[in-house]
């Protein structure tokens, strides 16, 4: 049986592999896997009414109640199945960081947290076979939810030091990308009493401002303006804001892992130690400065679900990826935009000028690289490179990540598009450069061999 879900849900190019036929079928499977009333939301995709209408149709079709949020950030569809008992899961039309003509379809879990990969099989297992629907007289039905946007905003709010932020009289330039936080992200900010000045925040599918992965590159008018403007802080969300970057007072693009960073350092002075939680391809400065600060950092897999899953396990304070996405349990386990944005205000309001906390950092210098890789190749290309590196300090816990005195380099295919990635870090920028343009030779070298 073909594997549907990635690392982040299904995802697809609309009308080739990722069809209305599809989003249909899954919706059933999904619907008898849950049962009772399920939440659908979306982003701001061209696609997004015609996967959420296939979706909700199938859930109709095995008698699901459907409640639709509505244009919503994903993680406030997954605060609202969390805090709504009578909810047996939810389901989210987006594909995040992904061009445009992409879209996918997320499932939450009742508590809130993205499926777990058994859950996710069981699905894949009904989509395969026969799907039987309800009569006539028992098919479900379908009703429009308003106040979740409303709701969640409200919640962060209320989990930060709003009063220091509000007294700080901070002014903010905020990107959200053309998507789904075109309105809760300046309703955050207002209710925090920052000054926003807003960019690519009308809800347009097509991304015209930029597309939606908030990269250096892509972000090129926030940087401006936010230098331009004096303001305290620059931030950007994806296309469905469960991820946030920032730049800074300055206007410096400021990397993922340093944001990761300076949550982490924050959580553990806050909470006098405790556990964080990142994937191996997080920078060695996280583990530094959370060590540094009396905490410990454990390692995972890349996703946000492993390392939300290894939270609830080990009880960690704070966990996070080096994209952007944070995650704060006292909120929910699950990457979260809003809250990010919040804790990043609250971190700047209280200690001052974002750029002087970036440049205290210890320094690590990390090079990023992607290919085109076909999925059939996959595994065959990850032995090759496990066989020339056989006499290596190795660690697989996800790919390959190749260990030196002064750095690393990580290889591993994506799980949600068909590229290989290669991150190579060090303590200056020419090695890292140099293991990066090494190991993307022997990719390629090997891709070559393959007639690719």
């Amino acid at each position: 049986m073909a594997r549907l879900f990635g690392t982040n849900g299904v995802r697809g190019v609309i009308n080739d592999d990722m069809t209305s036929e599809l989003g249909l079928r899954l919706g059933k499977a999904i619907g008898a896997f849950f049962g009772g009333s399920v939440a659908i939301a979306s982003d701001t995709r061209v696609s997004a009414d015609m996967m959420k209408s296939a979706v909700s149709a199938g859930l109709m079709a095995v008698g699901c109640r459907v409640l639709d949020l509505g244009v919503l950030p994903t993680p406030a569809a997954q605060y609202f199945v969390k805090t709504h008992s009578h909810v047996s899961g939810g389901v989210m039309i987006t594909a995040s960081h992904n061009p445009p003509e992409f879209n996918g379809i997320k499932c939450i879990a009742p508590d809130g947290t993205e499926l777990h990969r058994s859950d996710e099989e069981q699905i894949e297992n009904m989509y395969e076979g026969e799907i039987p629907c309800k009569p006539w007289s028992e098919v479900g039905t379908k009703e429009d939810v308003l106040g979740a946007a409303e709701s969640y905003v409200d919640a962060v709010i209320s989990l930060v030091d709003s009063e220091r932020i509000r007294a700080a009289n901070l002014t903010a330039v905020l990107d959200c990308a053309n998507g789904a936080a075109h309105y809760t992200a300046p309703l955050l900010l207002s209710k925090l009493n920052v000054r926003a000045i807003t960019l690519n925040a009308n809800p347009q599918g097509e991304f015209p401002g930029h597309l939606s992965e908030p990269t250096e590159e892509n972000l090129s008018g926030l940087i401006e303006v936010t230098k331009y403007a004096k303001a305290d802080i620059g931030i950007a969300h994806d296309g469905d804001a469960d991820r946030t970057v920032f730049v800074t007072d300055e206007g410096k693009f400021v990397s993922g892992d340093k944001s990761l960073t300076l949550m982490a350092e924050m959580a553990v002075s806050e909470k006098g130690g405790g556990t964080v939680v990142t994937p191996v391809s997080s920078s060695s400065v996280v583990e530094e400065v959370v060590v540094r600060a009396g905490g410990a950092v454990i390692h995972t897999a890349v996703g946000s679900p492993v390392v939300a899953r290894k939270m609830i396990e080990t009880g960690a304070i704070f966990g996070g990826e080096e994209n952007g996405g944070l995650i704060f349990p006292e909120m929910q386990y699950c990457r979260d935009g809003a809250m990010t944005v919040a804790k990043m205000l609250e971190y700047v309001a209280k200690n001052g000028s974002l750029q002087k906390r970036i440049d205290a950092l210890p320094v690590y210098f990390t090079d990023k690289r992607k290919l085109s890789c076909p999925a059939a190749e996959r595994a065959d290309l990850m032995r090759h490179l496990m066989e020339i590196n056989a006499t290596r300090n190795m660690d697989s816990t996800d790919g390959l990540k190749i260990l030196y005195s002064d750095g690393w380099v990580l290889l591993r295919p994506s799980g949600t598009e068909q590229i290989f990635r290669i991150y190579s870090e060090a303590r200056d920028a020419e090695t890292a450069e140099k293991r990066g343009t090494y190991y993307e030779n022997l990719v390629r070298d090997y891709l070559k061999t393959c007639g690719i």
